[in-house]
């Protein structure tokens, strides 16, 4: 049950997107077909069972949950013919996030990036699931591995600092994790366990 309070938490089940997006579920398929709107970042496949005053139910069902970002990236790409007209929207955003955040010189796949948006990856893994978000990641786990490599004693002043920078940014882009996930989750790695190393040198 932990799992489907942190979905319907953090996530939209498709109902609530079509409602908060105004499409239908025939054009939020026919958006996923031509690859311009993400799938769900979690697909719950359930076998219910019920019991009450007149005996046993058992049925199955399936919920889809999907980041709070694709409503108004439905807004955005709605209108759209082409997955290359959603790309080169994506990649400006993606880009721009990028200049903003002074890591022009960060050369991402932005192929392979939109790829992982369409597949709903980083609606798992990011707060909003929107390329500005999905930048912001990408960065700071880029700069945090490359700072940190084999963490944090050895670290001199200014890159810890650009260390605990890189930290923050991180966490606002990062979403918390499902729990089965968190222990594996980049959170865990570059996140929760490098504070815990740094507190550790700062209190030595």
């Amino acid at each position: 049950m932990e799992l489907i309070r942190y979905l319907e938490d953090a996530y939209l089940d498709e109902s609530a997107l079509l409602s908060a997006s105004g499409l239908t579920a025939p054009t939020l398929t026919d958006l996923q077909a031509r690859r311009l709107m993400p799938q769900p970042s979690y697909t719950l496949r359930l076998d219910i069972g019920c019991i009450s005053y007149f005996g046993a139910h058992a049925e199955q069902a399936s919920a889809r949950y999907y980041a709070h970002g694709c409503v108004k990236w439905a807004g955005t790409v709605r209108a759209l013919v082409h997955e290359e007209d959603g790309f080169r929207v994506f990649a400006g955003r993606y880009l721009a996030r990028l200049e903003a955040l002074g890591g022009a010189a960060h050369q991402p796949d932005l192929r392979e990036e939109w790829r992982h948006f369409l597949s709903g990856t980083y609606g798992l893994c990011t707060r909003s699931g929107l390329p500005e978000d999905i930048a912001a990641k990408e960065l700071a786990a880029a700069t945090i591995r490359s700072l940190a490599p084999h963490g944090v004693a050895d670290l001199d002043g200014a890159r810890r600092e650009c260390l605990l920078a890189a930290i923050d940014l991180l966490d606002l882009a990062s979403s918390p994790f499902a729990p089965h996930e968190r222990a594996r989750s980049s959170r865990h790695a570059l996140i929760d366990t490098l504070r815990a190393q740094l507190a550790l040198v700062g209190d030595g």
